[in-house]
């Protein structure tokens, strides 16, 4: 079995080649894919088997959907924690509380991997084209910002803009529908990350997390990300150190799978996805301290 500390080596050696330009977008895509993992299993996912769509163990597919996985697959190598209960006379006095103790990488199997009953509805919806309920999903937006959104007309390049000093955001009324779309999510970024008092965080970057959030979550909901300017993010990336880098993709991460998940409890609150009754819903918190292992 793959020991934690070559997997954790396997994670940190990914995050410069991540960020070549063809490479990030695929990257984005797999992220966007499986937001409830943390940044270092969807580097895991992605080097292993990018074109993933869903994930859960062996006996988890088979329990939860009635599914096999075909003989001869090979398996995505991804962390869980082990826990235990930590004894009453423990010295915090946090009697009966499971605790992280370790980590250990375990076997998943992507949905392309097996075979059985029919696929569950949700795994084969999909958004093309135009902005699908396109009001709703606007409105939805709407809802997961932290400050109000208005529509104008803008003079200049400009599709839209956060302001800090008056706490609103403003998009032109003037754009496409996928475009609006797009410029909501990035500027939800920023308000969301870039709005506090002594951000030690310089221009080029902010616009590179608010770029990456807003391809990431359009991606999740299959709108098409063309647009974007994958080749200045490569190029950024070559200025900066492997921590700098891990740590902006731990907040890209992290933000664009809170946007995710708070367009989905609004949108299709009974949307659920494969879970391996094994651990796999305690990992997302739990390999906050991944770095440390």
């Amino acid at each position: 079995m793959d020991s934690i500390r070559q997997i954790a080596e396997q994670v940190e050696a990914g995050v410069k080649g991540v960020f070549e330009s063809d490479a990030y977008r695929s990257y984005l895509a797999t992220m966007s894919r499986f937001h409830s993992y943390s940044l270092n299993n969807t580097i895991l996912i992605y080097q292993q088997k990018p074109d993933a769509t869903y994930i859960a163990g062996y006996q988890a597919w088979y329990r939860s959907f009635g599914r096999w996985v075909r003989k001869g697959e090979k398996s995505i190598r991804i962390m869980a924690p082990i826990t235990k209960v930590r004894e009453p006379e423990s010295q915090d006095g946090s009697s009966g509380k499971r605790v992280i103790v370790g980590y250990r990488a375990i076997p998943v199997f992507d949905i392309s991997q097996t075979d059985g009953a029919p696929l569950p509805s949700f795994l084969q919806e999909k958004i093309d084209g135009e902005v699908e309920d396109y009001d709703s999903f606007r409105a939805a937006l709407e809802l997961v910002s932290p400050v109000p959104i208005r529509y104008e007309s803008l003079e200049g390049r400009a599709n839209g803009y956060y302001s800090l000093e008056r706490k609103e955001i403003v998009i032109d009324d003037t754009l496409s529908q996928l475009q609006t779309v797009k410029t909501v999510i990035h500027e939800i970024s920023h308000a969301m990350l870039h709005s506090g008092k002594g951000l030690d965080i310089d221009r080029r970057t902010m616009e590179v997390q608010a770029e990456s959030i807003a391809c990431a979550v359009c991606m999740h909901y299959h709108l098409d990300p063309s647009e974007y300017s994958f080749g200045y993010i490569a190029g950024w990336s070559k200025d900066q150190e492997l921590a700098e880098l891990k740590k902006s993709m731990e907040v890209i991460c992290h933000t664009s799978h809170k946007i995710i998940h708070a367009l989905d409890q609004i949108i299709n609150p009974d949307f659920q996805t494969p879970r391996d009754s094994s651990g796999l819903h305690a990992m997302q918190e739990a390999e906050r301290i991944l770095s440390g292992a």
